[in-house]
């Protein structure tokens, strides 16, 4: 296992290619960071698809509600956990490619399980959109997920931990 800066904020997402490292920034948005390793601990995103994923711009997953094969995919991007809806977090940080942002719906204060990660830099969603990581290793099996929206057969991620547990 790689040595990593910071193990208890950092990602590991097992894909079909390999593995992506996730450094997450609790100093810029504590709350978002606290609850994607809270998901990651209890399982909830283990087997969770990729629902939308655009070419040249972003792939987005984490509905742990709707976006597990065994359920009802079509649903897949209108859920997310049981726990409450989080507060938006905007910060200076750009939405540069490999950066992890929280998906949500039209208001800023629902983002939930769901997150994106950006193909490339999609300034137009700076300020807008709260960046809580950045992928440090494996952005190249980002590149390769199954695109569509939804992907007629849609990657998951296999298994989502946090590093200091692995």
């Amino acid at each position: 296992m790689a040595d990593y800066k910071d193990p208890e904020n950092t990602i590991l997402i097992e894909l079909k290619d390999g593995t992506v490292a996730i450094e997450l920034l609790p100093d810029v948005a504590p709350e978002h960071s606290k609850r994607m390793k809270e998901l990651a601990r209890e399982g909830a995103y283990d087997g969770v698809v990729f629902h939308r994923v655009i070419d040249g711009f972003m792939a987005q997953t984490g509905d742990v509600q709707h976006g597990k094969k065994d359920g009802n995919l079509r649903m897949a991007g209108t859920g997310g956990s049981d726990k409450p809806d989080l507060p938006a977090e905007f910060s200076k940080l750009p939405h540069s490619r490999g950066t992890l942002g929280a998906a949500r719906s039209q208001n800023p204060n629902s983002a939930n399980s769901q997150f994106f990660i950006n193909f490339k830099d999609n300034d137009f969603l700076n300020g807008q959109y709260t960046v809580y990581g950045r992928v440090i290793s494996g952005m190249e099996h980002v590149d390769a997920i199954t695109k569509g929206e939804p992907p007629a057969n849609p990657d998951e991620m296999i298994a989502v931990k946090v590093a200091a547990d692995v």
